[in-house]
């Protein structure tokens, strides 16, 4: 038999190894891995096993009505295979590509085992619409500036056909009927956070729109990219024409992407190495009032209690709360990137990763180091009327909240002087 393994592509449509499985495979099996190594980390009632389950449960009703059913695992990748190996004869795994480090070394190891045992895993990309080297530059390294890689995305985009999979119909699957287990089965609970639906509509005035919080003008996207419920290719399709700034941010979320992975180092180290010998400050109770939203900044304190209760937090808000950690506290950006990917509903490593080091100044076309957003002044420019902050500070008046933990000059002057002095101590 050949095994469709199900991973961050949870969807029927358009799934490019799952295309492929189908039209070359025999008595294919699908399956789905809760993958220890992963959730482990995660609370047991997270929103987004929540979600993975309901995409799954959705797949399954879907393969039923053809004879067919998901198995679903939980437990070490690697066990899991070489039991199923020792029991079955499998021929192919079929997998859509991953690129995070783990995610690499993972899927290595299950080819090296499949190998022993005389099978395939056979690789597809399709949670990007470009990967790895294929938006170089013309001597084949790697972009690491935004709008060059962007410009020749686009270039390449607009001479290559955007291919969408119809996945053809659901035949060649193995006659099966797994119990699907419960969340309790597996050992969760389902999340009272809800992943909310995408919505395209928005799109047409995203430039308009994007930086205002409380219009809650974004699409909320992210999460079904980042789980493959919906194709990145069609999404492309649907918004090409409609608005370029939408479809830059598409295109940042692959350019992070490439970055990790031409440059795995960024996982734990600064892109630019000359910011090495920042000295933190890394207070541990500074960093608790941030977690908290109760920093006496009110966007800031706003976007964290956003965050702590839905699982989101509006993209301008992120950049402002991300650099007030960095630059008004002096706080370690991998401490921040850390609780946003507990906490986001759409965390996805090369963004969170690319996203913080772009706030910290650490990254790859970075903000320069001498940029410190001041919060007052982005209520001002993006939530003028209080709107977005009196939703999530209802005691915004009252003698309860918090004064400010840090004057923004001086926090300001602290963090240019820090930062200077970081870059001249690598450099001596």
């Amino acid at each position: 038999m050949d095994i469709f393994w199900f991973r961050r592509d949870l969807r029927i449509n358009d799934n490019t190894a799952l295309y492929n499985a189908l039209i070359n495979g025999k008595n294919i099996q699908p399956i789905f891995i809760f993958d220890d190594n992963i959730v482990e980390e995660l609370p047991y009632n997270d929103a987004r096993i929540t979600f993975i389950y309901q995409q799954l449960n959705s797949i399954n009703v879907e393969l039923k009505k053809h004879g067919s059913s998901l198995k679903i695992f939980y437990g070490d990748p690697y066990k899991i295979f070489t039991e199923i190996l020792y029991n079955n004869r499998v021929n192919n795994v079929y997998i859509n590509r991953d690129y995070e480090p783990y995610a690499l070394e993972r899927d290595s190891s299950i080819f090296e085992l499949l190998k022993d045992f005389g099978g395939q895993l056979k690789s597809y990309k399709d949670q990007v619409v470009f990967e790895q080297n294929e938006v170089v530059k013309k001597d084949g390294l790697p972009y690491t500036v935004f709008t060059p890689f962007k410009n020749k995305w686009l270039e390449k985009f607009r001479s290559t056909k955007n291919i969408i999979y119809k996945n053809p119909e659901l035949k060649n699957l193995v006659k099966s009927n797994y119990t699907f287990p419960s969340m309790e089965d597996l050992g969760f609970e389902e999340s009272t956070i809800k992943v909310p639906d995408f919505d395209l509509k928005v799109v047409a005035k995203y430039d308009e729109t994007r930086n205002f919080p409380s219009l809650d003008s974004t699409s909320k996207i992210g999460p079904h990219l980042r789980f493959g419920t919906v194709s990145i290719r069609e999404i492309v399709e649907n918004v090409k024409d409609v608005n370029s700034t939408y479809l830059s941010e598409l295109i940042w979320r692959e350019f992070f992407m490439q970055i990790l992975w031409h440059f795995p180092k960024v996982v734990k180290e600064n892109f630019r190495a000359k910011y090495d010998g920042i000295q933190w400050r890394n207070k541990e109770d500074e960093f608790k009032k941030w977690c908290e939203g109760k920093t006496g900044y009110p966007l800031v304190d706003a976007g964290m209690r956003e965050l702590n209760a839905t699982g989101f937090m509006h993209n301008r808000v992120r950049m402002v709360t991300a650099s007030f950690l960095c630059k008004h506290l002096l706080i370690d950006w991998r401490w921040g990137e850390a609780y946003f990917a507990e906490k986001l509903l759409d965390y996805e490593l090369a963004s969170n990763n690319g996203n913080w080091q772009w706030s910290a100044g650490t990254g790859c076309d970075a903000a320069p180091y001498f940029r410190v957003f001041n919060p007052s002044e982005q209520i001002k420019k993006f939530d003028n009327k209080n709107q977005y902050i009196n939703k999530w500070i209802p005691e915004l008046n009252e003698f309860s909240y918090p004064q400010p933990m840090v004057e923004h000059p001086m926090a300001r002057q602290r963090a240019i002087e820090t930062y200077k002095e970081g870059i001249n101590s690598v450099l001596v």
